[in-house]
């Protein structure tokens, strides 16, 4: 069932007493553009806490983490690799501070970032948000839309506004997953089954051949009806079932000792039966409609000055999107990003780029919309000066919208390091967030056991405006302790909501604005050559005010207004082991069924040979009873329950 949430406020009940629980907060490290230099990523590949580590950053260019003024995660292959993640949003949700909402039969994934569902998704640096959302809230990407994690190289979190580089979507942040160049001749298989029926088959084949380099992936998932835990009693979700078909492609041609270029292509396809909420009474489970998915990513690139301090790429690309549930969605976006650098001294580098993006989208059926066209234009400027231990970013973006007109989204960021061993730094831009063309258009019917729900868009909405700002400190006490404080705030006028209008109908509608805040804390220590930890909290909360009367009220559809995360890391010899830990409290009981919730997961892996390794893995060990989504009208999105596997991976 495709619907929007009814809103429903809860009151603040969270605790602030927890904070002094823990020492500090997310690390900073770099976000975005990575892809454009393969030199970060062996930097980065081997300690994901080296705050001294080289990485493509905030400033789209090559800087050291300890001087990029942003609050970024990174989440290496490595790691990737050890806890034997099977999506991105496996992998994301155990960052500090991150949420991932899953719908439609567990396809759908829906990342948060402080909170935020306003998230740029990028791969090698190209955007693959559209302008469908389909049912996903204020997202207009799905984390389900990458084929493999075994052609990632890293992933990285940039938390806070970043609309000053990357455009509208980028008022949570923005994700960057960089895919993987082939380096030598390997084939490697992976096969895994696990509970519901969960069978695995994925194969990778990377190579190089003088100045060419692939690296190729491909995949078959088939998964059964999942099991969940209902106040206290198993149920087996009946409309769960889903098949994964995927298949990725990167080609990489040195040109000369300074420029390259690079071909990318995705695919992804996904039939589901997807599964709805489940009813506050003891009754079966909704069976709903069929859901297909199908992904289509390719783009080209040409990167000049590689290795200089001030790379440069001319990309062009087309993203192709079908969803269907009841009626057909589909988009296609296509366009060309341009940036350029240069050195200017010791002290100075300027950046800046031009984007041109067009998307179609369609939804198919009678009275839907179909061929709505909406084109978007943008400059970019941005100036990295250092000033002794101080750095300053100041930049500026200008968007021409082919329905909003012109607008200026300026920032500014500031980097100050007193030694080595410490960073303060503090960022502050503007938000211009056009609608897409869900909100402009939709027009969804979907027919359940407890009815027919209506979505509909409205072409009368303006586009949200507003700021978002940052602060934050990072600290290494040495090479196995940092840590790190970081809070933030946003606020956006005509923030875009889908309130209920009548009885099983939910229509687009600008409130007045909408505030979020929150501070983030963790600390991460290595004990000895084996062991090591780290802990986190997360405090994030919005406030609404809808126009109504009311003025601010507290929205408490968060499922983790706090958060906490737990990690244990074991690596010695052929053997890894991990305990990973996601907790959240304060959530409304109205929407969510409890006010808190404890996730465990342990995976451990055992290297029989140099190329042959084994691995299990429990997600969800207690068998806990959470939610994914807020529910409405007392229906409610179940997480899965307790879920075993085991697999052999081998290359050769």
């Amino acid at each position: 069932m495709s619907m929007k949430s009814k809103k429903i406020y809860g009151k603040d009940g969270l605790t602030r007493k927890v904070l002094a629980a823990f020492f500090a907060s997310s690390l900073c490290c770099a976000p975005v553009f990575a892809a454009e230099s393969d030199a970060a990523d062996e930097a980065t590949d081997n300690a994901v806490n080296d705050l001294g580590a080289t990485v493509v950053t905030a400033e789209r260019i090559p800087t050291e983490r300890m001087d990029t003024p942003a609050n970024v995660t990174v989440i290496t292959a490595k790691e990737i690799a050890a806890n034997h993640y099977a999506t991105v949003g496996e992998a994301v949700e155990h960052v500090n501070g991150v949420t991932v909402a899953r719908m439609g039969g567990q396809q759908q994934e829906i990342v948060r970032l402080n909170g935020d569902e306003r998230v740029i998704v990028l791969v090698d640096g190209e955007r693959v948000n559209n302008d469908q959302g389909a049912s996903s809230g204020r997202s207009s990407a799905d984390l389900h839309m990458i084929p493999s994690m075994k052609n990632i190289q890293r992933i990285e979190i940039v938390k806070g506004g970043g609309s000053a580089l990357y455009g509208s979507d980028a008022v949570g942040g923005v994700i960057n997953i960089i895919t993987k160049k082939g380096v030598k001749n390997e084939t490697t298989v992976d096969l895994s089954t696990g509970s519901w029926k969960t069978h695995s088959l994925e194969l990778t084949n990377q190579g190089t051949d003088g100045n060419y380099s692939w690296f190729v992936t491909g995949a078959m998932t088939n998964g059964g009806n999942f099991d969940y835990n209902y106040k206290g009693t198993g149920y087996k979700m009946d409309s769960s079932d889903y098949r994964n078909r995927s298949f990725s492609l990167r080609l990489d041609g040195k040109i000369d000792d300074r420029s390259s270029a690079h071909i990318y292509y995705g695919h992804r396809s996904v039939n589901a039966a997807q599964y709805d909420c489940r009813g506050d009474s003891v009754v079966p489970p909704f069976s709903g409609n069929k859901m297909t998915e199908v992904f289509n990513n390719v783009s080209a690139s040409y990167r000049f000055k590689e290795g200089t301090a001030a790379p440069g790429f001319l990309r062009v690309f087309n993203n192709y999107k079908t969803v269907t549930y009841g009626t057909e969605f589909n988009t296609l976006l296509w366009g060309f990003d341009y940036q350029n650098g240069w050195k200017l001294d010791e002290n100075n580098t300027l950046i800046a780029g031009a984007e041109w993006h067009r998307s179609n989208s369609s939804n198919e059926g009678s009275g839907y919309y179909k061929d709505k066209e909406i084109t978007n234009k943008a400059l970019y400027v941005q100036d990295t000066m250092k000033l002794g231990k101080l750095s300053f970013v100041p930049g500026v973006r200008i968007d021409h919208h082919s329905m909003f007109g012109t607008h200026w989204t300026p920032k500014a960021a500031l980097n100050y390091r007193p030694d080595e061993a410490t960073q303060f730094y503090a960022s502050w831009g503007r938000v211009f967030k056009a609608p897409t063309a869900d909100d402009l258009y939709t027009y969804s019917v979907n027919t359940s056991m407890w009815g027919t729900f209506i979505t509909e868009g409205n072409p009368g909405l303006q586009p949200e405006t507003g700021w978002t700002a940052t602060v934050g400190v990072n600290h290494k006490f040495n090479d196995k302790t940092s840590m790190g404080l970081n809070y933030f705030q946003s606020e956006l006028k005509d923030a875009i909501a889908w309130p209920q209008i009548s009885l099983n109908r939910w229509k687009a509608t600008n409130i007045n604005r909408e505030k979020r805040r929150g501070i983030e804390l963790s600390f991460q220590q290595r004990l000895d050559d084996a062991w090591s930890y780290d802990l986190a909290y997360s405090y994030i909360r919005t406030e609404k005010d809808t126009g109504a009367g009311a003025g601010y009220v507290w929205e408490n559809g968060n499922s983790q207004p706090n958060g906490y995360r737990i990690g244990l890391h074991y690596v010695k010899g052929p053997w890894k082991a991990n305990v990973l830990g996601r907790i959240g409290s304060g959530l409304d009981e109205t929407r969510y069924v409890n006010d808190n919730y404890a996730i465990w997961d342990f995976n451990v892996s055992y290297d029989i040979k140099e190329n042959l390794t084994t691995y299990f893995r429990i997600n969800n060990f207690t068998d806990e009873e959470y939610y994914t989504r807020a529910a409405s009208y007392g229906s409610y999105y179940p997480g899965t329950g307790r879920f075993y596997q085991i697999g052999l991976t081998c290359s050769f």
